[in-house]
């Protein structure tokens, strides 16, 4: 198993490419929903302000 893991002394590097892989996969997976999330805030600050603008004529 150890010989494995150490993939015949390139283990650092491979298990590195995969990991940076792995976060990669992950952040690109979770984007769209930080994104989402952003627009959302971003519609109902101009909801309140447009709501607070229309009240206050």
């Amino acid at each position: 198993m150890a010989e494995f893991l150490r993939m015949g002394g390139y283990g650092a590097y491979v298990w590195a490419a995969y990991a940076v892989f792995a976060v990669v996969l992950l952040a690109d997976a979770l984007a769209p929903l930080w994104q989402r999330r952003a627009t959302l805030r971003a519609l109902a600050a101009r909801l309140r302000r447009e709501t607070r603008r229309q009240s206050s004529q």
